[in-house]
């Protein structure tokens, strides 16, 4: 296993900014192992909608889970607010770090994530190819 720490700073868009990280390093199985930090601005898309919903206040970066591949990423992440309320979602471009974001990525050689359409669920899902 591989590992890639990452640090993202005020502005940066936290899941283009993933995206660009795996194009520019070729991961082709990835996966988010931790990471903390704020944003100011979260956009997500909840289950079962498919409309994302933005939120322009200030939250903390409890969880932020998924798969990284050129091939797609899937990230789902859990933020609490200034009160302690929690939401989480489907993680889509729109969410704009406030103070930062510092994230660790694992990666393995022994597999490679596509993303192909499920017959069944009509979603791009995750396919794993053995190397």
């Amino acid at each position: 296993m591989k590992i890639f720490p990452i640090r993202l700073k005020p502005e940066q868009d936290l899941k283009a900014s993933l995206k660009t990280f795996v194009e520019q390093n070729n991961i082709q199985s990835g996966f988010i192992l931790t990471t903390v930090g704020s944003l100011k601005q979260a956009t997500l898309r909840f289950a079962s909608q498919d409309e994302t919903q933005v939120f322009e206040e200030r939250f903390e970066i409890v969880s932020l889970v998924g798969t990284l591949s050129t091939h797609g990423l899937h990230l789902h992440i859990s933020l609490s607010d200034k009160n302690g309320e929690t939401i989480g979602g489907h993680l889509v471009d729109g969410c704009i770090i406030y103070t930062t974001a510092e994230i660790i990525v694992g990666t393995t050689e022994d597999f490679t994530f596509l993303r192909t359409v499920d017959t069944v669920t009509g979603y791009k899902e995750l396919e794993i190819q053995p190397k």
